[in-house]
């Protein structure tokens, strides 16, 4: 019995110190969303060009350059691969998804919660660009066998590394 009454004291306590504090901010004229401002302003924005990207980038262009990467694919499209085919159209429509995500909703728009709103671009991105990974490497393990999936794989790294400084 003595609890709850020391309980229900410190509730009263409590709601005498909020009322009183909440009418000496009402004077000063500080609000909530003022102090939530200061706060996202003492934060510092991470950098968007970081060793992290950079590493990914450079070694995309290694691979690129060292592998042979654009002729292969040249000459791998022009034996008729059908699953490299299939792979760049569906390359094409992951990154018509991004573009439009990015470039439109984002930068245009100014949706940056755009899976909110739209929650069927997330899924088909992520779909078709699951299709591209497996068509590609159908279509290039002839060429690098198990090489295969590591160069893909940096090259994808390179590419999403360098499009995550766009915005």
């Amino acid at each position: 019995m003595a609890s709850l009454l020391d309980d229900r004291d410190l509730q009263n306590v409590r709601r005498r110190f909020e009322r009183q504090a909440e009418s000496l901010l009402r004077e000063a004229g500080v609000t909530e969303a003022d102090n939530d401002e200061d706060e996202k302003k003492k934060q510092k924005p991470l950098p968007r060009i970081n060793i992290h990207s950079v590493f990914w980038i450079l070694a995309a262009v290694a691979v690129t350059h060292y592998v042979n990467f654009l002729p292969v694919v040249q000459i791998t499209l022009q034996q008729g691969c059908t699953w490299l085919l299939v792979g760049a159209v569906s390359l094409v429509i992951s990154l018509c998804v991004a573009l439009y995500c990015i470039v439109y909703l984002e930068w245009y728009r100014g949706i940056c919660d755009y899976d909110a709103k739209y929650p069927g671009l997330v899924p088909v991105a992520i779909l078709t660009f699951l299709i591209t990974a497996i068509c590609f490497n159908v279509s290039l393990w002839p060429v690098w066998s198990f090489f295969t999936p590591l160069i893909l794989f940096t090259q994808f790294m390179g590419f999403v590394m360098l499009v995550s400084l766009l915005g």
